[in-house]
């Protein structure tokens, strides 16, 4: 479930676009969600762009929803490189730091090798990274669907990469994949994704609801790793706040819905 506080769904719940919209939007859903659904992920630019007292928003966020019993993965696509790069990972991967979370989102486009510093401070405590790899933009495929020397898309070398690093991990590794669930609506040429079946990883779904991502498109996108899904819902059932019991609803009907198409038990 994300946490995406932009300023029109700030206006929809009828609160200021401020630090204290920001601060009453983030608890309102930590409260209704966090004991219900598996993850919650907030966006980090929008608490970013109100500096400070947004960061310090988002610490007290992360806190709270590690309280109440949820992971955190913070969509921040970090990607640096040497120093830089481990620097990111104290900052978020490292038990130590504020702003502390389970897992992050990470970009491999400076090379799949300058996350090392990530990765490793992830696998030192217990921590994930979820790498981008096919991502719902149009401009995405320029990049993601180019190909390398020997053949492979981008996109596949770098699930290539992920696979090594999950090699032999039980249940799953700790690097997971970011596939947008629209892909699959794609209509160009090589739309489709590349081979996920052997990442040995969890599969961050984003797209899901208000960007036009059915869970009916996870059977199809996904077939062959429907257990290593992890959907990822926001203006879908943010937009049916502040009420908690509306949001409460909405990420019921959409859990249910995922839960049939993708096989999971009922707990």
């Amino acid at each position: 479930m994300g946490i995406d506080p932009h300023s029109s769904l700030l206006n929809r719940w009828g609160l200021p676009d401020t630090v204290d919209g920001l601060a009453r939007f983030s608890r309102t859903v930590v409260d209704a969600l966090a004991d219900r659904v598996a993850v919650l992920k907030p966006q980090s630019a929008f608490f970013e762009r109100f500096g400070s007292a947004g960061i310090a928003v988002l610490e007290l966020t992360i806190r709270q929803s590690r309280a109440a019993g949820a992971l955190v993965l913070l969509d921040v696509k970090r990607g640096d490189i040497g120093s830089t790069a481990q620097a990111y990972a104290q900052a978020y991967l490292d038990p130590a730091s504020p702003l502390y979370v389970d897992a992050i989102t990470a970009s491999p486009y400076l090379g799949f090798g300058s996350m090392a510093p990530l990765l490793d401070e992830a696998k030192a405590h217990g921590g994930g990274v979820f790498v981008l790899v096919l991502t719902s933009n149009p401009e995405g495929a320029q990049v993601q669907r180019a190909r390398t020397a020997d053949g492979r898309t981008v996109a596949q070398m770098l699930l290539d990469e992920v696979a090594a690093r999950n090699d032999g991990a039980q249940p799953l590794g700790s690097v997971g994949v970011v596939v947008g669930a629209t892909v699959s609506m794609a209509t160009t040429p090589g739309a489709a994704h590349d081979d996920l079946s052997r990442i040995n990883g969890p599969v961050l779904a984003p797209g899901l609801g208000a960007q036009g991502a059915t869970a009916a498109d996870l059977r199809n996108l996904f077939a062959g790793v429907e257990r290593s899904v992890l959907p990822s819902y926001s203006r879908e059932v943010l937009g049916h706040g502040p009420s908690a019991s509306g949001l409460r609803a909405a990420a019921e009907r959409s859990l249910a819905v995922c839960r049939k198409v993708l096989n999971y038990p009922v707990l």
